[in-house]
């Protein structure tokens, strides 16, 4: 287990350390945890360079042990909501803007749209599917744990990712083949149907994290003790670190998609929407955006960035050469 963790520590050698400070301080609550996502959610930060996000990093080294205490300086706060808004605290590495926290509404949203749309042709459905999972993907994959070598070209995980995503945008369009395959109009099975696809795309979203981060319960991730100090890697804490994150995406791409339904189904009955029933399709999409827009915060807050895993669950080869009871990992998003 520690014999593994040199291969690990060249990424980041203090970002680990300054953003798991940050949130053993600052995050011990869902309330605190919430408040700072909002804050980081910020999509102006997407604007910022890479020169500004190193700034910020060096700012941060300087800013004293008491977090608590910096953060009433506007200047170290801001230094912190884009260093946590950019940076994998795990790799060190500086995030594509794409798949930057604040990135994941305004481009999840039009997808979620789009595959919520009642499509004509099993073509567009699969394509909105396609362009989904491949966005989730590369998300899932910029905030997860390195596993390996940056020289090692992950040939074995680009086919296996390559094949998963494309397996869950045809799983993901079969609904819409088969309300047109077999033109299926009855009411109760369109109702039926429109439930389906929700729920249907949220296992998906679970499952796409489960595989695209599989190394990490394969290869094993860094676990810290109590004071951040790295101790080894461990499988068993990947393993709960990706199926925390696919519960918590499934939940948010499933409630984004399945709650619309719900209101709208009673909104139909009201007066208005029965004179105007373009209302009821404009609703849709705003419903969807609203409920992603608050579920991101909520979800990013639900699971804290740093779990613990205690020791009975750890490897024998770790546990051995420490006295800890629990140990820290990070989750990812």
């Amino acid at each position: 287990g520690a014999s593994r963790t040199s291969t690990f520590r060249r990424f980041a050698p203090n970002i680990m350390d300054h953003n798991f400070k940050f949130w053993k301080c600052e995050g011990t609550t869902f309330p605190q945890r919430l408040h700072h996502w909002l804050d980081i959610l910020n999509p102006l930060l997407l604007m910022k360079t890479k020169k500004d996000i190193e700034i910020s990093r060096s700012l941060l080294l300087m800013s004293g042990p008491d977090i608590t205490k910096s953060l009433q300086n506007k200047e170290i706060k801001e230094a912190w909501n884009l260093n946590l808004a950019s940076v994998n605290p795990a790799s060190g590495d500086i995030l594509l803007s794409i798949f930057r926290p604040p990135a994941f509404l305004p481009l999840t949203a039009p997808l979620a749209i789009g595959i919520s749309l009642p499509h004509k042709e099993l073509k567009q459905a699969f394509l909105w599917q396609l362009f989904f999972h491949i966005y989730t993907s590369g998300f899932s994959l910029a905030h997860g744990n390195p596993t390996q070598d940056p020289e090692e070209f992950p040939y074995k995980r680009t086919l296996l990712s390559t094949g998963a995503i494309l397996y869950f945008a045809s799983i993901g369009a079969l609904p819409n083949y088969l309300m047109t395959r077999f033109q299926l109009r009855s009411p109760s099975v369109q109702s039926f149907m429109k439930v389906i696809p929700g729920l249907l795309t949220a296992a998906l979203c679970g499952f796409n994290v489960l595989v695209i981060r599989a190394s990490e319960f394969e290869k094993g991730i860094e676990i810290m003790d109590s004071k951040g100090k790295i101790v080894g890697v461990s499988p068993k804490a990947g393993e709960k670190a990706v199926t925390e994150t696919a519960v918590s995406r499934a939940v948010v791409i499933g409630t984004t998609l399945c709650v619309p339904d719900i209101v709208l189904h009673y909104l139909k009955r009201t007066n208005i929407l029965v004179k105007n029933p373009r209302l009821c399709r404009a609703l849709r999409p705003t419903l969807i955006v609203f409920i992603l827009g608050l579920m991101i915060p909520a979800s990013f807050s639900w699971i804290p960035q740093y779990g613990t895993i205690q020791r009975s669950l750890i490897e024998p080869d770790i546990i051995s050469s420490t006295e800890e009871t629990e140990f820290i990992y990070y989750r990812g998003l």
